[in-house]
């Protein structure tokens, strides 16, 4: 039997490198001697991220289109068919046997040239609401690997299967107690924990928000871990110092795990890998979907949640106001917490990575 060999292409945030490095994983375990190239955006953070995880890359000169800045997109045309031609040659020489797109801006030239050249692909939609690329690929694509229901709407229906959205092994496989992820952020285990995450970059309402009513949200049974993104960083330090210990802040938390663990809370953006990992963490949630996300598809991921009673969700441009009084009414309400719980670990799904990568190694062996 011959080697098997695929490609997956994507990236430019952690929502989409986490799954594609998780696929990745999940086919290497389940197919030791296959081959794997991932296919990224140059100067993205997938160019640095990927090698780390010991995989090989290549970088297309490929942009997604400027909402803010116009002039910025008079490029776009000349990287587009460049990117397509560059495509078409690593598609020749490394003659991939199936193609895995999990969005960002190398999936798409990667797949419409893969489809060209009859190869399978396979398209990872994450959100609930799917992108205008993903719909245009699915008319060719062999499957459509999706973790929200009826998204039939965007999909043939008989290319769809249910998988969930992959997720790091640290989270979906985490046995961390509460009191272990207390200790490792050396806080109180007495003390009811809220956990705020705003993305790698922050999220500016849900800092402002909770900046205004530290005094508020932090007491003598209330503690916080505030991860603020680099903008926002030591403006939340300063602001932390007077509550002592009561307030971890930091930048960016590399394990995820051990705060997941910790928290009895979480205030979150709505991106598709969040809202993975805080269904596998069973966390009460309030979501404060980021506005300007294409198709406005992160309010789309939250709500598909809170009409399960699995989250509450507070809009961006009222999270100043909304948030925190939403905050004290959930710490203050045990049996909507106990809800919320079980409703996001009935959504959760631990094993979408093995689902995804059984389907590429069903579909290369095919050929």
């Amino acid at each position: 039997m011959k080697q098997m060999k695929v490609i997956i292409a994507g990236g430019g945030t952690g929502g989409h490198i986490f799954p594609a490095v998780a696929i990745g994983h999940a086919v290497q375990r389940l197919q030791p001697d296959a081959e794997l190239l991932f296919v990224g955006a140059q100067g993205k953070m997938e160019m640095e991220k990927v090698p780390q995880e010991g995989f090989n890359i290549i970088g297309l000169d490929i942009a997604g289109f400027n909402r803010s800045n116009m002039l910025k997109n008079i490029s776009l045309p000349f990287k587009l068919i460049k990117s397509i031609f560059k495509a078409n040659s690593i598609l020749k020489n490394f003659k991939p046997d199936v193609v895995v797109g999990v969005g960002g801006y190398a999936s798409f030239p990667i797949l419409k040239a893969a489809q060209r050249m009859g190869i399978p692909t396979v398209i990872q939609e994450q959100n609930s609401f799917a992108g205008k690329s993903n719909q245009i690929l699915a008319r060719k694509a062999a499957a459509i690997c999706v973790a929200y229901d009826q998204m039939d709407k965007f999909f043939p229906k008989e290319k769809i299967i249910v998988t969930g959205n992959p997720v790091r092994k640290s989270i979906a496989q985490s046995t961390i107690t509460r009191a272990e992820g207390q200790q490792w952020l050396g806080m109180d285990a007495g003390k009811k924990t809220v956990l705020v995450i705003g993305g790698s970059l922050g999220a500016k309402a849900i800092n402002e928000a909770i900046d205004a009513h530290l005094d508020e949200i932090v007491s003598d049974k209330v503690q916080l871990i505030w991860q603020t993104g680099k903008p926002y960083y030591e403006q939340a330090v300063e602001r932390a110092k007077a509550f002592g210990d009561k307030v971890k802040v930091f930048d960016f938390i590399r394990q995820m795990d051990y705060a997941y663990a910790a928290a009895d809370i979480v205030i979150s953006r709505a991106g598709a890998l969040a809202i993975a990992e805080l269904c596998i963490a069973a966390k009460p949630v309030i979501f404060v979907p980021y506005p300007f996300a294409a198709e406005d598809h992160q309010t789309s991921n939250a709500m598909a949640l809170v009409t399960q009673s699995a989250a509450l969700m507070v809009k961006d441009g009222e999270a100043k106001d909304l948030l925190v009084t939403k905050l004290n009414t959930l710490l203050h309400d045990q049996s909507m917490q106990q809800v919320m719980t079980q409703n996001l670990e009935k959504a959760a799904i631990k094993d979408a990575d093995e689902r995804i990568a059984k389907k590429l190694i069903a579909l290369a062996n095919k050929g």
